[in-house]
């Protein structure tokens, strides 16, 4: 495996054609290809299924098992939609999403900031817990968060979704990481021009952070728009429940399967169409701030 080595440090790729057609490398390239192919297929697989099948009626989806269905009606989609009543969970999910956004790149970024920039005493004790924090399960703190959650009256509000969220470590070390790598001249000139510590979070620092505020606010996104137990806690039965938290209440009620289908398809959808949008800006935000994969 000596060349290895050698292939690790071209710039133009990893293998080229050339390399192909050494013996060895041909070996490599195609066992790769193959397991990427797998991977690719066990992931789009079910997607895949679960649009297919949502297409059916009640009677295909029972006694005809097969993969497409007899026709492509969208007015089936439409029905479960308003059956459903599908549009008032859209805004719950929506407005958790937002207020979940604003506090996770304000309050991870100011924290960041703080780590980076200010380096007060003590900093490097409270990043050494910052870390540590990543290595803890987050269901171990669900309990002592919902006791709290309820002591503060809070319960059935947004506000600890939104909290919840604004509180990630992980978003704190991409912010910090990130500013860790901004010119410390620029800094140093608007201190000199008089402009505070919170000035030059806002107007230096932050505009400069446009790519990894970008995948900080994707990561803030999926997070918020996919988890359950959290908001089942916390706003089930309250009218404000988001799609996942219904999704989970249609399978225990009388919800036919192909309608849950149908709300599984809607469920996806935005977070598809979001990062196929923005998946430019979350990849160069994730090369900036050295976060692979």
């Amino acid at each position: 495996m000596s060349f290895l080595p050698k292939l690790q440090d071209k710039d133009n790729g990893i293998i080229t054609r050339s390399d192909l057609k050494r013996p060895q490398v041909k070996i490599i390239y195609y066992i790769l290809f193959t397991i990427c192919l797998i991977i690719t297929v066990v992931s789009i697989a079910p997607p895949i299924w679960v649009l297919l099948s949502s297409f059916k009626d009640i009677k295909e989806f029972t006694l005809e098992p097969t993969l497409i269905p007899k026709e492509f009606d969208f007015n089936k989609f439409i029905k479960t939609w308003n059956d459903l009543k599908f549009f008032k969970f859209y805004v719950n999910s929506f407005y958790s999403v937002a207020g979940s956004v604003v506090c996770a790149i304000i309050f991870n970024g100011l924290l960041a900031f703080a780590l980076s920039i200010i380096k007060p005493k003590g900093s490097r004790f409270v990043y050494a817990l910052v870390m540590g924090s990543l290595m803890v399960p987050a269901t171990t703190s669900i309990v002592p968060l919902f006791i709290n959650i309820n002591k503060l009256g809070l319960s059935g509000t947004f506000y600890p979704l939104w909290l919840s969220i604004g509180a990630n470590a992980f978003y704190v070390v991409l912010y910090k990481q990130f500013f860790d790598t901004l010119p410390k001249s620029i800094i140093e000139a608007a201190r000199i021009d008089g402009c505070s510590n919170l000035q030059i979070f806002t107007r230096i620092v932050m505009p400069l952070s446009k790519p990894i505020t970008m995948v900080v606010a994707m990561y803030a996104v999926n997070y918020a728009w996919s988890d359950f137990l959290l908001p089942y806690l916390v706003l089930n039965n309250t009218g404000l429940e988001t799609v996942m938290v219904r999704l989970f209440q249609f399978r225990n009620g009388k919800t036919a399967d192909v309608d849950i289908l149908r709300a599984i398809v809607f469920a996806i959808i935005p977070p598809i169409i979001l990062f196929t949008a923005f998946q430019k800006q979350i990849t160069q935000g994730s090369t900036h701030s050295g976060v692979k994969g």
